[in-house]
């Protein structure tokens, strides 16, 4: 807009500018026309700048006199600019001329003012816009980067724009952007510490009783009522086990034990302590360098998830640092493709809290593994974990 508007003023002062002049030398070739014809027809002699039919006078102003009408135009005369008034004269056309060469000159090095103005103004206008904008930019980039850090799980990220710490600053637009998101990021930050407190109290709380509860249910005498309290004990204990993962998981004071491990024979180890029931196949070996209990934890979870939810044949496939766990049964719902595993939250008729898989993405994130969970085209849910830190490859067997 302050470009426009520097070229808009400048094609006005211009063309202002022009008129004026050209008019002030109309007038002056006007005024001498109607002397040079009085002294014309009185007989007398014309002066050096007027003459009858002169040879420099352009032609359409010629045929103007010569159809008994007077005009002026500016035209070039021996190379220099001049204003030329023509009128009738005893069917000829007297002409004079004035000279237009200071006019042009003025005109001229009034474009150039205007045209180097015109440059200087926009170029500071560009400079000072480009540092303003620049500045806006810049601390707009850094809110969205610490959007996008909370979103991807880091609660402590904040923007900590100058302007909303110093009450004495003028606050504006990007500053109030900002001071909403720290607003936000730090209400839900104490939320999920107040639900991962919650969680982890509950499970704590939960130990003791449980532990009295066990022993008191082996002492029971044998038969099915026994059995189905031993049963919903274990079940029990094995929630409150989960959920205190799940808090330690939350916390992210997990500590990592890596070492270099075969991946295959790992895989088949995970296996059987699973369970039966579970085919591997090792298409690809490779050595990677992970914490394999936390592996072994989350491979286990999976298989429990798929002989759980889906149907038999459950697959275990290593083929390199990629571990792929597929059931033939109805899939991964919508909910969970999208969103990733929600705790407390299935959708099958089959027994689950939705904590197997939320300690399995958990545990990968924790050894930096990257789980993905997807439908495979011809039925059946397939979950994907990349090891990171992969070594050479080696064949099965």
């Amino acid at each position: 807009m302050c470009c426009a508007l520097a070229a808009l003023l400048g094609i006005l002062v211009h063309v202002s500018v022009t008129q004026q002049t050209v008019d002030t030398a109309r007038e002056k070739a006007l005024d001498r026309l109607e002397e040079v014809t009085h002294a014309y027809e009185a007989g007398e002699p014309l002066p050096p700048f007027a003459g009858v039919d002169p040879s420099g006078l352009p032609p359409s102003l010629r045929d103007l006199a010569l159809r008994g009408r007077r005009g002026t135009m500016v035209a070039a005369d021996a190379g220099r600019p001049t204003m030329w008034a023509a009128g009738p004269a005893d069917g000829r056309a007297l002409a004079v001329r004035v000279d237009y060469s200071l006019s042009a000159q003025t005109i001229s090095g009034l474009d150039q003012a205007i045209v180097g103005s015109s440059v200087l103004a926009i170029g500071a206008t560009l400079l000072v816009g480009a540092f303003a904008v620049t500045r806006v930019t810049r601390r707009l980039h850094l809110t969205a980067q610490v959007a996008r850090r909370i979103s991807a799980g880091d609660l402590d990220a904040r923007v900590h724009d100058p302007r909303t710490r110093d009450p004495s600053r003028p606050e504006d637009e990007v500053a109030t952007v900002s001071g909403a998101l720290d607003t936000m990021a730090s209400s839900l930050q104490r939320q999920l510490l107040s639900e991962q407190r919650f969680t982890a109290d509950v499970a704590h709380e939960l130990r003791t009783p449980l532990t009295g509860l066990s022993a008191a249910a082996e002492l029971l005498p044998p038969g099915r009522p026994s059995e189905l309290v031993r049963d919903r004990v274990r079940a029990m204990r094995a929630l409150t086990e989960d959920l205190l993962e799940i808090s330690r998981l939350d916390a992210r004071t997990e500590q990592v034990d890596l070492d270099v491990h075969a991946l295959g024979p790992l895989a088949e180890r995970a296996i059987r302590a699973a369970g039966a029931g579970t085919e591997v196949r090792v298409v690809r070996d490779a050595r990677v360098e992970t914490d394999r209990r936390r592996l072994e934890r989350v491979l286990g979870n999976l298989v429990a998830n798929a002989h759980r939810h889906g149907r038999p044949p459950v697959v275990v496939t290593v083929d390199g640092p990629v571990l792929t766990v597929r059931d033939h049964g109805p899939g991964f719902p919508e909910y969970l493709l999208e969103h990733g595993p929600q705790r407390f939250r299935t959708e099958s008729g089959s027994k689950g809290h939705g904590l197997g898989l939320t300690i399995a993405a958990g545990q990968a994130a924790v050894i930096g593994a990257e789980l993905t969970f997807g439908n495979a085209p011809d039925g059946g849910a397939e979950a994907r974990l990349a090891l990171p830190g992969a070594g050479q490859a080696e064949p099965p067997g």
